[in-house]
């Protein structure tokens, strides 16, 4: 099975990480050598998985507008994987893992924990639906829908990373932190050794 395109979705204002006080948009802030953005690109160059990068000049109507932009354009892959562009912390294995459970059911939703993550993942099945979503209305309905006729594979992942989002300065504060713990870790000792 060809391997489904990453739609990074980068075209939000930021407005509540501007409100929070900060100087500029938060997919272009520094996060140590990388933006927030580079880092969720080089996650997913990574994992070898292709990308489609959604962020017009002068923004989309929403979520939905966003997406289907990116599934129209990339309109002959064989499905996709929507990530929203500021989760920086994402591991290129769980990408990896996201993209395979479409070889199990049709639309794969990762979990950390008890928090769905992202990304969320489509066969080409959903094109159709997906190129049809407008305005601020994500793909929530099209999962639901899929949940009820059984076409949903909830996958457990141990990454935080599929959680972490940036809205403000204080999450960004907490991403530094997790990144930093991260870098640190001591190879091949598990988290209860650490501890």
């Amino acid at each position: 099975m060809a391997a489904p395109v990453v739609i990074i979705l980068a075209a939000g204002r930021g407005a509540r990480f501007l409100a929070s006080g900060a100087q500029r948009h938060k997919l272009d802030t520094p996060l140590g050598e990388r933006t927030v953005l580079e880092h969720v690109i080089h996650a997913v160059e990574r994992a070898g998985l292709s990308w489609h990068l959604v962020r017009p000049a002068g923004g989309t109507g929403g979520m939905g507008d966003s997406i289907s932009l990116g599934v129209n354009a990339t309109s002959t892959a064989s499905g996709w994987l929507i990530l929203p562009a500021d989760l920086p912390l994402i591991a290129p294995e769980s990408l990896l893992r996201v993209a395979e459970g479409l070889g199990e059911k049709p639309l794969v939703v990762p979990w950390y924990q008890q928090c769905q993550g992202h990304p969320v993942a489509f066969s080409r099945r959903y094109f159709p639906a997906l190129r049809g979503l407008t305005g601020d209305s994500g793909a929530k309905s099209i999962v639901q829908q899929a949940r009820a006729r059984s076409e949903v594979l909830d996958l457990p992942l141990e990454d935080v990373g599929i959680i972490e989002d940036i809205d403000t300065l204080v999450d960004l504060r907490r991403v530094e932190v997790l990144s930093t713990q991260e870098n640190n870790r001591v190879p091949h000792v598990s988290d209860k050794e650490e501890l």
